[in-house]
């Protein structure tokens, strides 16, 4: 009688309840993970956006002292003249074009996946215009 007791005792997890575990993560893994990467994704576009702020801002500081914009990055308090690296690696930064009336500036994508068919670069100028490709509104739609 003893052993019987004890045997009644000793239960398991059954392979149909481990199973079922499985299934319930699988399907939550499967809701979260696009959820997740659309999120990184965003927070990269973000990056890039706030170093295209940033330069225009300092162009603008800079054009205060020097009455002229500049193509170098250096003289906007950057690490290189060029071809600046956002902190994620996934845009790289660069002003285009500077004179005395006006600068350009982007942010281009630099990983070769999904996310560079949808905004590949962002764009601003001294005139405040700010422009993206392959979708002209990446600066404002976050659905993407």
């Amino acid at each position: 009688i003893g052993a019987m007791r004890m045997r009644s005792r000793m239960q398991g997890v059954t392979l149909i309840e481990l199973m079922i575990v499985v299934v319930v993560l699988s399907i939550l893994a499967t809701i979260a993970y696009p959820s997740y990467r659309q999120y990184v994704a965003k927070a990269k576009r973000n990056e890039a956006k706030a170093a295209l702020l940033q330069i225009a801002t300092r162009q603008e500081s800079f054009y205060l002292q020097n009455n002229t914009y500049t193509t170098d990055m250096t003289n906007l308090g950057f690490g290189a003249a060029n071809n600046v690296v956002t902190s994620t690696g996934t845009y790289i930064v660069n002003v285009t074009a500077a004179d005395a009336s006006t600068f350009a500036a982007n942010a281009t994508y630099q990983n070769a996946d999904a996310e560079a068919g949808k905004c590949a670069t962002f764009a601003i100028d001294g005139r405040g215009s700010k422009a993206s490709t392959p979708y002209n509104d990446c600066w404002t739609n976050t659905r993407r």
